[in-house]
């Protein structure tokens, strides 16, 4: 990893040093994004297209890039092998960073019906530009798989590195090309990790290249925090809870210091922006922009904040509610409304805004404020009103038995459990972060594992007994970010209802491959008799993980040579609104092991028994 993020610094440094206007067209190929999260510039472009545009650009058949795509399980690789069949009267100029990035921004900004054929005019410009190994990595870039192995952290490392040791604005030639000369390697090391460390803060309080590079370009990384700050309209990180397994924990936990419960409850992440002007935007918990979903929460922005309100950012959960009943409904009946351009007479399902946490009001970033102060802000500055937004009900209490009863009361209220959080000592908001000063605390995590975990079905077996003839059990899998691999993680068999299997069968079999893909990890002790394309993510529960000598998730993370795997999983349900890439990473897989381990203070576990599921 070390050795990727200094080949990707040197080639920013370069880029800093020869050409600097290119480095932001760079930083967004390398993460093979066309701009923030929250402006929703997608390429829309699906795989047939995209094979249609491969088999025009190399003069071959529709069918024969098909079968060679499906028999490889890489296009990429498919295009850079068809290249050399075409032969052009003149030759293209040269691909630049700048201009293939600007035709990726040109493809996205593009719609309507006619959209479809000029989308595919420019891929075909592109394609017979392309030299050398440039197909493959702008079909992966078009196809949304980059696949060179880094995650965002990295990128923001060597961006963080390439800053500090060739710094910009000197002209050329350059006159520092390298600005640690002289210092010793731990020196030069302790300062690239300060740097680092400034501008990864940074971009969790403005997750925006397109303000931050120029800023860097101009003032370096010393000054980001002066120029960058939080800012209504631009979504940040959400601050996310450990999950935990029992109350007596919670309270080993907190020790001594004081913390409140609150309902966690079931329904969608919001984050809630009120600008200057008026304009209100609400932002998921992936910075992607809900404005257009939810014309409701706005309409009744006006009424619910006070005068004294000019602008703010809140943190809340966006929760199904039944007016009829005065009671809030499950997450599935959220997940019914539509996602985007809704019609505010036309919705359905009402929702209630549950507010828990403000980090921003007037001017003001609250972020480094604790939270028994930014509670206090929220209640000052907002009505509650009932199904419209009230603030999460909670309880300020150490004692074991008031909160047992407290988290017994969230079920019956139909909530998922209680998220508690320090109130004084540590109890600023970690954007971005997975945080020990917010645990959260499930009914049904006491037994198991404490979290659940989002996995991605990649293979299927065939049903025995009464389950022939359909699927009897999976092959499931975490993601991993860096690699951008599926690793194979455990079998599941159990928590399907006889009806749930049919409906998994009818339709996973229109997902069978003939061969695993390339970026599946899995050992062939667990092959199943059907593989499947990634594209289902289950919510699986637990009783705990083990070091595994077959499964692959999280390899190298915890043990050198061993996965991790689940113990006795459990399908609850499909997540219909997560994509595969945005399953259970295998870092996080890593970090719920480890978290079981500092519990029970034991030594690595033994290794498991593959539990035999029919």
């Amino acid at each position: 990893m070390l050795k990727n993020i200094e080949t990707l610094s040197n080639l920013f440094r370069s880029v800093i040093a020869l050409s600097p206007s290119d480095i932001l067209p760079c930083i967004y190929l390398c993460l093979n994004r066309l701009g923030p999260a929250y402006k929703g510039l997608e390429l829309g472009i699906g795989e047939t297209i995209l094979m249609k545009a491969v088999a025009q650009a190399t003069g071959r058949q529709l069918d024969q890039i098909k079968a060679e795509a499906q028999e490889k399980g890489d296009l990429g690789l498919v295009a850079e092998s068809s290249r050399s069949n075409q032969r052009t009267m003149f030759t293209p100029p040269k691909l630049s960073a700048a201009g293939v990035f600007s035709k990726l921004q040109e493809i996205a900004r593009m719609t309507g019906s006619a959209s479809m054929n000029k989308k595919i005019d420019i891929i075909k410009g592109l394609f017979v530009a392309c030299r050398h190994s440039e197909a493959r990595y702008i079909t992966r870039s078009l196809g949304g798989k980059l696949r060179i192995g880094l995650a965002e952290q990295s990128v923001l490392s060597a961006i963080a590195h390439a800053v500090s040791l060739t710094p910009p604005g000197q002209g050329f030639p350059p006159e520092v090309l390298d600005a640690g000369q002289g210092k010793s390697a731990e020196a030069r090391k302790a300062w690239l990790e300060e740097q680092t460390q400034i501008l990864k803060q940074t971009f969790c309080e403005l997750p925006s290249y397109d303000i931050i590079v120029p800023i860097l370009l101009e003032h370096g990384v010393e000054s980001l925090p002066q120029h960058c700050k939080i800012t209504p309209g631009i979504p940040l990180k959400p601050m996310l809870a450990q999950p935990t397994k029992g109350i007596g924990e919670v309270l080993k936990r907190f020790e001594e210091a004081a913390f409140t419960c609150e309902y966690k409850y079931d329904g969608e992440r919001a984050q809630i922006h009120i600008l200057e002007n008026g304009d209100v935007h609400i932002y998921s918990r992936n910075q992607e922009d809900n404005t257009s979903k939810y014309p409701d929460i706005i309409s009744r922005i006006p009424k619910v904040k006070k005068g004294s309100v000019r602008s703010c950012i809140l943190d809340a959960e966006a929760v199904a509610w039944d007016p009829e009943k005065r009671q809030i409904q499950p997450f599935q009946v959220l997940t019914t409304r539509k996602r985007k351009d809704v019609e505010a007479a036309e919705i359905k399902v009402q929702v209630c805004l549950y507010a828990f946490d403000i980090l921003y009001l007037n001017g003001e970033s609250l972020v480094k404020e604790p939270f028994s102060r930014r509670r206090q802000l929220l209640h000052e500055s907002f009505v509650e009103t009932e199904g419209e937004l009230m603030f999460a009900t909670s309880m300020d209490t150490c004692s074991l038995d008031e909160i047992s009863e407290f988290l017994d009361q969230s079920i019956k209220d139909s909530c998922e459990g209680l998220m508690v959080k320090t109130l004084e000592v540590d109890a600023t908001y970690e954007i971005a972060k997975r945080s020990h000063k917010w645990l959260k605390l499930k009914k049904d995590y006491l037994e198991g594992v404490g979290d659940t975990l989002d996995l991605v079905v990649i293979g299927a077996y065939l049903g025995k007994g009464k389950r022939v003839g359909i699927y009897g059990g999976f092959l499931l899998a975490c993601y991993d970010e860096e690699s951008e691999e599926y690793q194979s993680i455990c079998k599941i068999g159990t928590g399907f209802t006889e009806e749930s299997l049919e409906k998994h069968y009818s339709f996973l079999k229109d997902h069978v491959l003939e061969k695993p893909r390339p970026y599946y990890r899995w050992d062939s002790s667990t092959e199943p008799n059907h593989w499947l394309a990634a594209v289902q993510v289950w919510e699986v529960k637990c009783a705990d993980l083990s070091i595994s000598p077959v499964h692959k998730a999280a390899i190298g993370l915890v043990d050198e040579e061993k996965g991790i795997s689940l113990r006795f999983p459990r399908f609850l349900r499909v997540r219909d609104d997560k994509k595969p890439e945005e399953a259970t990473t295998s870092s996080q897989v890593a970090e719920l092991y480890r978290q079981q381990q500092q519990i029970q203070n034991q030594q690595p576990a033994e290794k498991a028994e593959e539990e035999d599921f029919y």
